[in-house]
């Protein structure tokens, strides 16, 4: 699989009148919260996890098409569970990727290198200009990181991702001295599935000592 090329991250609809004038070009672009969630796990598997599990809830699944989107990337559902249509395990070769509807597990988690990884992961619309929505995107990005810091951390690494927009860029290289010093990496998500580090990179085996 070619992890690189990721598609159909984006949900493209129409926006209501009062940010019309707000989106660049006609439609506003949505990445929410489970693609987040997809584009990292496919970014673990690239670093060398075998296993990942992410953990939307009822609502996300109802906002983005997870068995469909996993299907076209290689991804064949072998067990259900719940009363989902998506939740379940997911072979490709000898990946596995877990989908469970259960809260307060992180959000996307792994084993890389014998360390436990936990992302928090938040969505927004990524071409708008309509300042209620690029509050919201600063929003995810200060939530993602503010739930990590509730957690022990002892053995574990925390990233906090959000999608990559001129904002959470520029709140990104903000936040990174004090957040990678608090245990907390901060990751971007293109809308091609592309991750960004922003400080240290904690799976890089010499930046994990850092967090």
């Amino acid at each position: 699989m070619n992890f690189s090329e990721l598609h159909k991250l984006i949900l493209i609809r129409q926006p209501p009148e009062k940010r019309l004038s707000k989106a660049d070009g006609s439609n506003e672009h949505h990445m929410s919260e489970a693609a987040v969630m997809l584009a990292f796990a496919m970014h673990l598997f690239a670093r060398g996890a075998d296993r990942v599990s992410i953990h939307p809830d009822g609502e996300h699944g109802k906002r983005f098409e997870i068995q469909a989107w996993l299907a076209t990337h290689g991804f064949t559902w072998q067990e259900g569970w719940g009363t989902t249509s998506y939740a379940g395990r997911y072979l490709n070769g000898n990946l596995v990727l877990e989908v469970h509807v259960k809260s307060g597990q992180g959000d996307v988690v792994a084993t890389i290198g014998g360390q436990s990884v936990i992302a928090e992961c938040k969505g927004g619309i990524v071409n708008t200009r309509h300042a209620g929505q690029v509050s919201r995107l600063r929003k995810g990005l200060h939530e993602a990181a503010g739930q990590l810091l509730t957690r022990s951390g002892d053995g574990e690494i925390n990233i906090a991702v959000v999608p990559r927009t001129n904002t959470t860029r520029d709140l990104a290289i903000k936040m990174a001295p004090r957040a990678n010093r608090a245990g907390i990496a901060i990751a971007l998500v293109s809308t091609t599935g592309e991750v960004e580090y922003f400080g240290a990179d904690p799976l890089s085996a010499g930046n994990v000592a850092l967090l």
